[in-house]
């Protein structure tokens, strides 16, 4: 081992520098698979068939590769500034679907397969040179494969190939933190939180490192300091290793997270020493919960609705989404008063940013879908997929484990957890869990309920996650539903249930798109559910008919399930507004008197969803003629528990309206109810 350097001296923090490489690259099929043999990746080989694209991107929205599964190859140029000599530079890569292989000036640098929607980074340091630009080549896979979750073609989503999320290269000293994972303890006696922080350090150089490292914790909404420790912890890493250090912090006056009030924290860490490093995270104090037959946000019980959004359904983007078309959905879910979702698959970091930052819960979750994921196997599932599910997890919680958003991790989907290699991966997914997240509740989302469900391995789980399809996949009405989820209830008497997903798809020939339908589906069982107080969420699927291979409707890059209460383009259909509608936690309001005089009397909703509000506004806008807005006001709320109803006065200065407008807004200043009243 290399001897270790003396303690460093105090200096100025160096802050990761970022230098993105979206943007210009090359882009070739390789159908024939001659890349590598032919050295694509080397100097001098972007001449002839090469592409211009724009990265992120997807072959799969291109006319010419829609129906392409197989190898294609990314290259580009870069220079090297001359301030990252004696630095640490890596390249990380948010996501390529599913396999890359990558190099730097004609070295092969890594290689990240089978693992379409982690992120991964490599260390170019040594192979940078700074007379010359330097040359990044990446090969891509998303060949169905049979040995990786999604297994084969089993999975109902576009499996598009590509960089398709944000590529960038990462600056910093030799010595620097890798990640730092904040687990949170909250006091709701007291209004405080322990902070359970563990550093990951690095050490790139060529020298050991010693120091220490110390902390702040900086009030997102503020910018004031809500705890510090200098000196937190002493760490020492040698040549090109590592070291994990674990320590707490005591926050003694906490702000918590809430979908309806988002405080986030951010955590600073610095390794002490000239030109040590400083590493920013954010965070949130919060806690979700089990008891009993409830889930429970911060101690307070939740009922929870929302619905779920098929990422990269949009035929103009593809699974390369921008940051603006991320934004405008998840608008629109706030919209639809979504405060509680889940996915399929590991998200884009920036869904999670703005469900952080706006308040929504979401569950994210390996992407093993469908029974076929264990076809062929029998009392185990095979090493290849259990290898696979328990990387990607790993993957998974190690980038997103601090965003507050996230309230439970999903192990898989519809696998039918009553057969036993499924079963068996089912429950080992959920032992990994919890010893990489012990904190953070686990479910997966079973469609094999509907008989002796108490065989299935949704009694492992921490609360029980349905999708049921009355109406659609499965015959039969209200009555039909009500017996099953009884007998769910009565096979899993001290857990929650969540119903993980229901609505109605035009997804065979003998069901034509009608939105009708999925207005009537929506409506009947949200009034079973509101009948059960063991059901404890909602989500409905889903918010936009989706792109899929497997898809039954459309051609090519619209090749599509129309599922949703938005098309593919985001256009709302009627059951749209009956979603908003069904979703809110108010249930009515009612206008008495004249405009100068004003009675009006909030009602919440008693159950799904229902939940303590806090921070409410009741906004009036008085439109005068033409439909010109003349004159705005607004009331705060009470807090209002749920089924309470509230009186309260408003006035404006003219008699006569047009209409007046009502919003009831959250404190997040999304409309969560309203309604036109006219004299």
């Amino acid at each position: 081992m290399d001897s270790v350097e003396g303690a460093p001296r105090a200096g100025k923090a160096v802050d990761t520098g970022v230098a993105s490489l979206c943007g210009d690259w090359r882009f070739r099929t390789d159908a024939a698979g001659s890349g590598e043999a032919e050295h694509w990746y080397a100097d001098g080989a972007a001449a002839g068939a090469w592409d211009k694209v724009a990265v992120p991107h997807t072959w799969q929205i291109d006319p010419r590769y829609v129906e392409y599964r197989g190898v294609a190859w990314y290259r580009r140029e870069f220079d090297a500034l001359p301030g990252w000599q004696g630095m640490a530079v890596r390249v990380e890569f948010e996501a390529v679907f599913h396999s890359a292989r990558v190099w730097v000036n004609g070295t092969l640098v890594g290689e990240h397969l089978k693992k379409g929607y982690t992120a991964f980074q490599f260390d170019v340091t040594r192979l940078l040179r700074y007379d010359r630009p330097n040359v990044i080549a990446v090969r891509v896979d998303n060949a169905f494969n049979e040995a990786m979750l999604p297994r084969g073609r089993s999975s109902d989503w576009a499996h598009d190939g590509g960089i398709f999320r944000p590529v960038q290269l990462l600056i910093t000293p030799e010595a620097f933190v890798e990640a730092a994972d904040v687990d949170t303890v909250p006091d709701f006696a007291q209004g405080s939180a322990r902070l359970d922080i563990a550093v990951h350090g690095r050490n790139a150089g060529a020298r050991g490192w010693k120091g220490t490292a110390g902390v702040r914790v900086i009030e997102r909404e503020t910018g004031l300091v809500a705890a510090s420790k200098e000196s937190a912890a002493a760490m020492e890493m040698a040549a090109g290793g590592g070291a994990l250090s674990k320590f707490s912090v005591e926050l003694d006056h906490a702000t918590f997270w809430h979908f309806d009030h988002p405080a986030l924290y951010e955590l600073e860490v610095t390794l002490g020493g000239e030109g040590g490093h400083r590493f920013f995270t954010s965070f949130g104090v919060r806690k979700f919960e089990v008891k009993g037959q409830g889930l429970y946000l911060n101690n307070e019980r939740v009922r929870l609705m929302g619905v779920e959004r098929m990422a990269g359904s949009n035929p103009e983007y593809g699974m390369a989404e921008p940051e603006s078309w991320i934004v405008h959905d998840h608008d629109d879910l706030k919209y639809l008063n979504c405060v509680f979702t889940r996915v399929h698959w590991p998200q884009d970091k920036r869904v999670l940013d703005y469900c952080d930052e706006h308040g929504i819960l979401i569950q994210t979750e390996v992407p093993a879908w469908g029974p076929n994921t264990f076809a062929g196997m029998t009392d185990e599932p095979s090493q290849d997929i259990l290898e696979s599910g328990i990387e990607q997890l790993h993957e998974m919680v190690a980038r997103d484990r601090n965003h507050p958003c996230i309230g439970s991790w999903g192990v898989c989907n519809e696998i039918n957890g009553q057969n036993p290699p499924a079963y068996a991966f089912a429950k080992r997914m959920y032992e990994e869990s919890k010893k990489i997240d012990p904190g953070r509740l686990v479910s997966y989302a079973s469609h094999s309920l509907f008989h002796t469900p108490g065989k299935d391995v949704a009694g492992v789980m921490d609360f029980v996650m349905m999708n049921e399809y009355y109406g659609s996949w499965q015959k039969g009405g209200p009555e039909d539903l009500r017996k099953t989820v009884d007998g769910v209830h009565a096979a899993f008497p001290d857990k929650p249930i969540v119903i993980s997903e229901y609505g109605y798809c035009a997804c065979t020939a003998d069901r034509p798109e009608g939105d009708q339908m999925r207005r009537e589906v929506l409506a009947s069982q949200d009034a079973v559910f509101r009948e059960r107080d063991y059901m404890a969420g909602l989500i409905f699927f889903c918010y936009n008919d989706y792109r899929t291979h497997v898809g039954d409707r459309g051609l090519g890059v619209m090749r599509q399930r129309v599922h949703g209460v938005v098309d593919l383009y985001g256009a709302p259909k009627a059951s749209y507004e009956l979603l908003r509608t069904e979703s809110s936690p108010i249930a009515g309001l009612k206008v008495e008197g004249k405009p100068k005089e004003l009675q009006l009397k909030v009602m919440t909703r008693a159950h799904l969803p229902s939940y303590v509000l806090r921070g409410y506004k009741l906004r009036g806008v008085y439109y005068g003629f033409g439909e010109i807005p003349v004159e705005r006001k607004e009331i705060d709320l009470p807090d209002l528990v749920p089924g309470q109803t509230v009186d309260v006065s408003m006035a404006f200065s003219e008699a006569v309206p047009l209409k007046i407008e009502f919003d009831i807004l959250r404190p997040t200043g999304f409309s969560a109810y309203s309604q036109t009243w006219k004299l």
